[in-house]
């Protein structure tokens, strides 16, 4: 069995400000096409719950099941539903590389944004194709660090963007992880995959600001920061110097950025 995976995000106020974001339309936009009243769906990961609730909304009156990691985490799904008056959404704690639910009891298992931090990607993936019924999809959407593209030059970001990699590979996740999600879902045994990819772009000031803002409270002030820290690879400085370089790149008013995602379909 792999070990427990180690989100190297946590859940920050600042983590947390910025997957609230994250809508079905904006995050999933890949699988809505499959998503019709009456489905059942497994959403690995579920985090603050915001995705958790759309697709529930979108499948009424069929269920969502919410997975996350702890019981301290799946209260933050199910304080969004409760937020939102959803009543079609279950709660599991388990580990996505051994479910313990029954062969082909979901019509859609999704994942967002979580097997570039899990453990072994493919034997997560075995999974989400087991519980996934015959003519179902499993759906995943993860980031590709090494894709990020953004105007103008910063020699700041570009530390940050390293140190993060860095900090992503010691805890035994793939910070590139769109790129190869192809490849795990061969490996996985899938042989029916629709690959495709998305962008996050991010250019207008205020979209910039809270992008900017995010990212400096992040580098300074959640588990990444606290890792980078720990094991040396940063200092307080250091730190307080790539929140400098996202504020400046916030404050350019040229500042674009494109935040690559990679999205696979598996037709089961």
């Amino acid at each position: 069995m792999p070990n427990a995976p180690i989100y190297t995000h946590g859940h920050a106020e600042s983590v947390l400000r910025s997957h609230r974001t994250r809508t079905a339309e904006n995050s999933a936009a890949y699988l809505l096409a499959d998503l019709r009243p009456g489905l059942s769906v497994l959403d690995v990961g579920s985090g603050p719950g915001t995705i958790t609730v759309d697709l529930a909304e979108r499948v009424a009156p069929g269920r969502v099941t919410a997975l996350e990691t702890s019981e301290a985490t799946v209260e933050l799904t199910r304080a969004e539903a409760a937020r939102r008056g959803c009543t079609t959404v279950d709660f599991l704690v388990g580990d996505i590389h051994a479910l313990d639910l029954p062969d082909a009891c979901f019509d859609v298992v999704h994942a967002h944004q979580v097997l570039q931090h899990v453990a072994d990607p493919v034997a997560a993936l075995r999974e989400m194709i087991r519980v996934c019924r015959p003519g179902g999809v499993v759906a995943a959407r993860d980031g590709d660090y090494a894709g990020f593209t953004w105007h103008p030059a910063s020699a700041g970001l570009e530390r940050w963007r390293d140190l993060y990699r860095k900090a992503a590979r010691a805890n035994g996740g793939e910070p590139d992880a769109g790129r190869h999600l192809l490849g795990w879902a061969h490996a996985a045994g899938a042989s029916d995959v629709t690959a495709s990819s998305s962008t996050w772009c991010y250019a207008d000031p205020n979209a910039r600001r809270d992008w900017g803002d995010m990212w400096a409270d992040r580098i300074t002030k959640s588990a990444v920061a606290d890792q980078l820290l720990t094991s040396d690879l940063a200092t307080s400085e250091d730190l307080r110097e790539l929140a400098d370089a996202w504020h400046g790149w916030a404050d350019h008013p040229d500042g674009w950025i494109s935040v690559l995602h990679g999205e696979i379909l598996i037709r089961v």
